[in-house]
């Protein structure tokens, strides 16, 4: 099971692009917390707080393609520093509105946050561009499954971060902090990137996908999208329904301990699927992955009232195994179909993709919750999840379906 690892850890530069490639992402899900506290703290309302935030992630989900694409066709260490530089300048800026504008006018603080958000720097995408280019085969899907696994490790400890920032310097100091790092950590993969010899895009190979071409044209390619945009809106659901269970049993840190669990088992499945030698089965992975939010349903109130916490966190621990192998073994597809010299671009979409998903599936869980209870909101969870599966089925069947069809456009 460790070969995989033995032969990822053999690639020149592999560990070092992986290691700063998440610690220029360390402060994405800090950010996010910092943002919050920081907003209510100025207005007062969540409510604004909340739509200050989205209009960050709006921007983050606009930049991602176009983020790739720039990525594709020119110096990507030369985008990543001028990217984080005005992310950094940006949250600094939201910063300086906040302590100088009359709260009264918080609207005059969306249009800096729409530009912080599209300055957002592309490392996800990037990052997970160049491991076909660097390596194949068991070493290329180890990559993708580690990847995978420790951005999940980054949800827990970095929000954790952010809340020791705001508890001891307040929220001010952590904004700048996650302004800095912002900055500073895109420098940090900016220079891996450089020392690895990774500094120019791959070019577009004779008879390969037209550059100017949409990726949409790819076969399989919006079923992954779709898949991608579906799958995260469950996932991300459970987080919210957790809250909302919690809160009404009266036990409020119960939904964070439970979160915990989630993580450590996607972590496990994680770790445990990248020593897999074989191709990674999306199918089953995503099937899985339904499955256990299926399973969430009868636990929760109203079916099962009040609940055990004991029940549900076994659940959460056995159900999350699935989520990170799932979201490798998909990168890894998205990797095999879009043309080498657009993968920073395709997993730019998938990255708007994650957002979307996510921004339809918040409201729809917190409606379920409020006409229904916790039990409700995972069946949305659960119904966005299996509906997913179906994409991946016809993900197959396109991509199966291509390389039969252009064999016989060459031979008539």
């Amino acid at each position: 099971m460790l070969r995989p690892y033995r032969l990822l850890g053999a690639v020149p530069h592999a560990s070092s692009l992986m290691t700063f490639s998440l610690l220029g992402r360390l402060h994405m899900p800090a950010f996010a917390m910092a943002l919050v506290f920081l907003m209510v703290d100025w207005t007062g309302s969540y409510a604004i707080g909340g739509l200050i935030g989205a209009t960050v992630t709006s921007g983050q989900a606009i930049a991602g393609p176009s983020r790739g694409r720039a990525a594709d066709r020119s110096s990507t260490p030369k985008l990543l520093v001028l990217t984080g530089l005005g992310s950094g300048l940006g949250m600094a800026a939201m910063v300086a509105v906040t302590r100088w504008v009359d709260p009264a006018l918080w609207w005059l603080i969306l249009p800096v946050a729409m530009l912080t958000g599209l300055s957002h720097p592309p490392i996800m995408q990037v990052c997970r561009a160049i491991w076909p280019r660097l390596t194949s085969g068991p070493a290329r899907e180890a990559a993708f499954a580690v990847e995978a696994t420790l951005q999940e490790l980054l949800f827990v400890v970095a929000p954790m971060l952010a809340a020791f920032a705001v508890a001891f310097w307040g929220p001010v100091v952590a904004m700048l902090c996650c302004a800095g790092w912002a900055t500073f950590g895109a420098a940090l993969f900016a220079w891996a990137l450089w020392r690895a010899g990774l500094r120019e895009a791959p070019r577009a190979e004779e008879g390969s996908a037209s550059e100017s071409g949409s990726l949409f044209r790819v076969p399989g390619f919006v079923s992954l999208l779709a898949f991608f945009t579906l799958l995260v809106g469950g996932v991300i659901s459970v987080d919210l329904l957790l809250v909302g269970w919690a809160r009404e049993r009266g036990t409020p840190e119960l939904a964070g301990l439970l979160a915990m669990v989630w993580a450590i088992g996607s972590l496990i499945g994680g770790l445990v699927s990248g020593g897999f030698t074989g191709r990674p089965r999306l199918l089953l992975r995503a099937s899985l992955t339904a499955l256990g939010l299926v399973a969430l349903v009868p636990a929760l109130p109203p079916i099962a009232d009040p609940g055990s916490p004991w029940l549900v966190g076994a659940i959460l621990l056995i159900g999350g195994s699935a989520v990170a192998p799932t979201l490798a073994a998909s990168n890894g597809r998205l990797a095999d179909v879009a043309p080498a010299h657009r993968r920073s671009e395709a997993f730019g979409w998938v990255a708007s993709a994650g957002m979307l998903g996510a921004a339809i599936a918040s409201p729809l869980t917190g409606w379920m919750l409020d006409v229904s209870g916790p039990a409700a909101g995972a069946a949305a969870a659960a119904v966005l999840a299996l509906v997913s599966v179906g994409f991946v089925v016809d993900h197959i069947a396109r991509a199966s379906r291509a390389p039969r069809e252009k064999k016989q456009t060459a031979i008539t």
